[in-house]
């Protein structure tokens, strides 16, 4: 074995194309494929860490205190389906006042009394302060971005409530409250509801917990379950966001395995047969043919550990932020220390892709594996007589160029390698053209609405923890800002937490009035509301709450009821908001106020002057200019940045393709130029050669881009509960297919260009000396 690691470290060394063109291959799929894998893992195993530790809830049960007692509830936890079982706590819907958005709360929350934060189900993170004991104390559910000088704030509860004083901030991943008093406070709140929190021995799917709820609660009361929730939508929510990233990127995993797979066997094949003289010299010196396929491995083997090395390191590297993008938010927050790219990913990355590398390389290697050495020694490097010479003849008595017939008929005396430089060149039209599609529609997801307003108004003002209210009441307000220069049209909107009767899911209903309640083409069926009972609700409002198009819901807010009707669907995925005109607030709340003002300037005004003259006129409100959509910003680079190096690897492939044949081809070359041919028609026809695997590169890779498309963006847009307008996808226009034609083309020009003119450049005497 040390005279297989002398001949292979040897190998490498003097086979430097070869060795960098491994490497780069291996580094960047090996990079692909930790952001897929990792972001595949992450899209589940942290939330299942963070929920088992706190022993979640499988299932939230609300039932109505009227109708069911607390003592025949807490028999529930002896029936043989519960596993474990808390409560029953007594729950209550508080309104606040509007300071308490300073705590980051809305106006109506969720309270639940329970005496302590422990115990068999929910185990509650108390992380800063104690627990509330005592009347008028109160424990908030929040994350860890709250410091200890929050503690002793006051909560005004309203209207004639009593003032909570913060004495505690405990997180809770189930979201089963908003906040928990002491059981002996939760009377003076005027509780409606009683919560169970129960796990079961099978939480597989959601049909089945829906099925031992049933079980469980059958024996109560008709009507007193009202509601209930299963910590698998929950689940799905947190981790929605990571999953609308896991297909595109193990779509490119995929795409970098099988480019790398595809090169690395075309250049141990090029080595192979390139190198017969030097396999003969091995066979003569003593080598087995065993020791001799282990020095073609070995030399694989070096670059490839090198690069999976590399690309493990920069793929963890580059997905700390990456992750750091994808898990944001309120749900998703606490998941993010925990999340990175796990051992398990890195172990499959640098073992697996290197061990893909050596079986793509075993093939060609078996090559030599019975051959002796005084033919492999004889062996000439130009290809054997007759190959595709009925078809390079064909070709010569076209009225073709000459340098362009020989380069067309140049593929066909290698079709082994010919093929898989194809391959490569095809992998790489479909990364193109699954990118461009992809970048399409995520440009006109990102850019949707966005003509509707260019300025939000935020009525309101922070400074020093304090809220600061506009000097103008709501009215003179709208009709100020409609009269600043460059507005053209304002619409005001609420945003009103009330509860959708029959599920435990919260609501919050925006109320919009004003020039356009309509705010951006972003209907995917149904139509915008025009009665004050009409509603449009978002995607995922309607897939997690079962509710369609045509369906009438109930609203409901202290005390008042609110039956309305579902007209429309916008793309929305969070889960809570539905939309109305002004009256339905009006009716539910009659004193609400709206919380911003949405600007539309005339084209060519600037937003960030609008801004300045809105805080000029009233110092109590926010004016915020329209950023862009980070979301669509992270997929489009991300994705734009895998396609370049897929593009590159696959040129990478085109290049060393060019040089073999170079090199196989030099005795050729060197006739050519004897009888006069010229350095720029050497170019012409290597580049030739390639460009005719370009264009059935680009023949084969369209359709293939154009499926992994079709198959790719619905499972992104269904990760996050949300249905794409048909003119989002509708992407595959003549002029966009016309480019991507060319994609094949540019893509092996410009792998061919630099080793082509170098053959142009070679002289006869050169040939010769080689010779």
């Amino acid at each position: 074995m040390r005279a297989v690691w002398r001949a292979a470290r040897a190998a490498v060394r003097r086979r430097r194309l070869q060795t960098l063109v491994i490497a780069l291959v291996t580094l960047t799929s090996s990079t692909a494929l930790v952001f897929a894998l990792g972001l595949l893992d992450a899209a589940s195993a942290p939330f299942d860490k963070a929920f088992g530790a706190q022993r979640g809830p499988h299932m939230v049960a609300v039932l109505d205190p009227e109708k069911v007692t607390d003592e025949r509830l807490a028999r529930v936890g002896d029936h043989p389906g519960v596993e474990a079982m808390a409560g029953p706590f007594r729950q209550a819907t508080v309104e606040l006042s509007r300071n308490a958005m300073e705590f980051g709360l809305g106006t109506e929350i969720t309270v639940v009394g329970r005496a302590d934060p422990g115990g068999p189900v929910d185990r509650l993170d108390l992380w800063a302060g104690r627990w509330a004991t005592r009347p008028g104390e109160i424990v908030l559910n929040r994350q860890s971005d709250w410091t200890a000088d929050d503690l002793g704030k006051r909560i005004p509860v309203r209207p004639g409530g009593p003032a909570l004083t913060v004495v505690g901030f405990a997180f809770d991943l189930s979201r089963t409250a908003d906040a928990w008093v002491a059981p002996g406070q939760i009377g003076a709140l005027r509780p409606t509801a009683t919560q169970l929190l129960l796990r079961f021995p099978d939480a597989s799917s959601e049909s089945r917990l829906r099925a031992q709820l049933s079980d469980v609660t059958g024996t109560l009361p008709d009507g007193a379950l009202t509601a209930s929730r299963s910590y698998l939508a929950l689940k799905h929510q947190v981790s929605s966001s990571a999953r609308a990233y896991t297909p595109y990127l193990t779509a490119f995993g995929v795409l970098g395995v099988a480019v790398a797979v595809l090169i690395v066997a075309n250049v141990v094949s090029g080595a192979v047969i390139s190198g017969f003289r030097q396999i003969g010299v091995l066979r003569a010196l003593g080598f087995t043919p065993g020791q001799v396929i282990a020095v073609h491995l070995t030399m694989v083997s070096v670059p490839a550990v090198a690069g999976c090395a590399l690309g493990t390191a920069l793929g963890n590297l580059l997905a700390q932020p990456f992750f750091g993008a994808v898990f944001t938010g309120p749900d998703a927050g606490v998941l993010h220390d925990s999340v990175s790219v796990s051992g398990r990913v890195d172990a499959v990355t640098l073992l697996g892709l290197p061990a893909v590398c050596l079986l793509a390389a075993l093939a060609p290697a078996l090559r030599v594996h019975r051959m002796p050495a005084a033919r492999a020694i004889s062996a000439g490097s130009a290809p054997r007589a007759g190959r595709a010479l009925r078809l390079q003849r064909r070709l010569a008595g076209s009225a073709l160029p000459r340098p362009v017939s020989l380069g067309v008929g140049l593929p066909f005396a290698r079709p082994g390698r010919s093929a898989l430089t194809l391959a490569a060149v095809v992998l790489g039209v479909t990364t193109v053209t699954f990118a461009t599609g992809l970048a399409t529609t995520m440009e006109r997801f990102g850019t949707a609405g966005r003509d509707a307003f260019q300025v939000t108004v935020y009525a309101s003002r922070y400074h020093d923890g304090r809220e600061i209210q506009p000097r103008h009441p709501d009215p003179a307000l709208h009709a100020l800002l409609a009269g600043l220069p460059g507005a053209t049209e304002v619409t005001a909107r609420s945003a009103v937490d009330v509860r959708l009767v029959g599920s435990a899911h919260p609501v919050l209903l925006e109320g919009r009035r004003g020039d356009r309640l309509p705010l951006g083409d972003v209907l995917t069926g149904g139509r915008w509301m025009r009665g004050d009972h009409e509603v449009v609700a978002g995607s995922a409002f309607l897939r997690q709450n079962g509710v369609r198009i045509g369906d009438r819901i109930t609203l409901e807010k202290g005390g008042r009821d609110l039956r309305v009707r579902v007209v429309g669907e916008f793309m929305g995925n969070n889960a809570r908001v539905v939309v109305s005109a002004w009256p339905a607030v009006t009716e539910l709340a009659p004193d609400e106020k709206p919380i911003a003002y949405h600007v539309r300037l005339r084209a060519g005004a600037d937003p960030d002057a609008y801004a300045r003259a809105a805080r000029d006129a009233d110092t109590g409100v926010t004016p915020a200019p329209r950023g862009p959509d980070t979301v669509t910003r992270t997929i489009v680079g991300s994705a734009t940045a895998l396609t370049l190096m897929l593009a590159l690897v696959a040129a990478l492939g085109v290049f060393h393709t060019v040089v073999l044949n170079t090199r196989d081809r030099r005795r050729d070359l060197g006739t050519l130029k004897s009888m006069g041919m010229t350095p720029a028609q050497v170019t012409l026809m290597t580049v030739t050669s390639m460009a005719v695997l370009g264009v059935l590169g680009s023949l084969l890779g369209i359709p293939l881009g154009v499926a992994g498309y079709e198959v790719v963006v619905p499972r992104m847009a269904d990760a996050v509960d949300i249905t794409l307008p048909a003119y989002m996808t509708d992407v595959w226009r003549a002029p966009a297919l016309t480019a991507l034609a060319l994609a094949g083309v540019a893509i092996a020009v410009l792998g061919a260009l630099v080793p082509a003119r170098r053959a142009g450049r070679l002289t006869i005497a050169e040939v010769l000396r080689g010779e």
